[in-house]
């Protein structure tokens, strides 16, 4: 692996996603609107005497949701036009090794997931007024792997489909078990005990689980090992991403 071909790869990917406009939009302005729907469904619910508003609740698991989703999508969609146009066997045809190009691809789709990510939590605790008890960078850190989580297993889910619909198709194959199993809609230690030890094997449970610690501890020092956890959530997607990894869809 050479860092100046991984450089020069997503350099060249950041500067074609800057140009599209739409891309952009749905980076940065969707998971901001989405999260302000929320916000405002939840204005004329009354919070329980004690208890802290419906928003202050449901938010920060919310919030974790739409990284992954967003950069799933994109990143899949995106790195599998690139194949069907061709570029990615020019790639493989320079010297350019798989690794070089993953981890290319990883580290543009990765700092847009970071600016997405700190975007997402600035904005729910500065202008929508979210009440959280953790320490704010903490609860960013772990947006941002979400983010980061969603781009790596959309990398992963391109390597692996041959179309556009194929790799929508994964989605509700990767994404909707973490949904309901992750522990948004309900307590994963009240699920069944089976459910339970398949959302241990879920990477958004340990995205949640981190969020909901930091959600009633004012101290960070609980997150680490989901944290960890995350991490190596990622880098197996990566490393699955680099073994499939195909010059061309056909």
């Amino acid at each position: 692996m050479k860092p100046q071909l991984t450089g020069a790869t997503a350099l060249r990917v950041l500067t074609q996603i800057r140009r599209d406009k739409r891309t952009m939009a749905l980076i940065i302005v969707i998971p901001l609107v989405l999260l302000t729907l929320l916000w405002w469904m939840f204005q004329d619910v009354p919070a329980m005497p004690g208890k802290p508003t419906p928003f202050d609740s449901v938010g920060p698991g919310i919030m974790g949701l739409f990284p992954l989703i967003v950069m799933f999508l994109i990143t899949s969609v995106t790195t599998l036009r690139e194949r069907q146009s061709g570029t990615m066997e020019r790639l493989m045809a320079s010297p350019a090794r798989r690794a070089d190009i993953v981890l290319g691809y990883a580290l543009a789709f990765g700092l847009l997931a970071a600016v997405q990510g700190a975007l997402v939590v600035a904005y729910s605790v500065w202008v929508l007024r979210l009440d959280f008890v953790g320490p704010i960078w903490a609860l960013m850190l772990i947006i941002v792997l979400d983010a980061i989580l969603g781009t790596a297993l959309g990398l992963a889910a391109s390597s692996l489909a041959r179309t556009e619909f194929q790799a929508l198709q994964m989605m509700p194959a990767i994404i909707l078990p973490q949904l309901l199993l992750a522990g948004i809609a309900i307590d994963r230690s009240k699920m069944p005990h089976v459910l339970h030890w398949i959302s241990d094997a879920l990477p958004l449970s340990y995205a949640i689980d981190a969020i909901h610690y930091l959600s009633k501890n004012a101290s960070a020092s609980g997150i680490w090992s989901q944290v960890v956890v995350l991490c190596a959530f990622i880098v197996g997607a990566l490393t699955l991403g680099v073994a499939t990894l195909r010059r061309r869809t056909g």
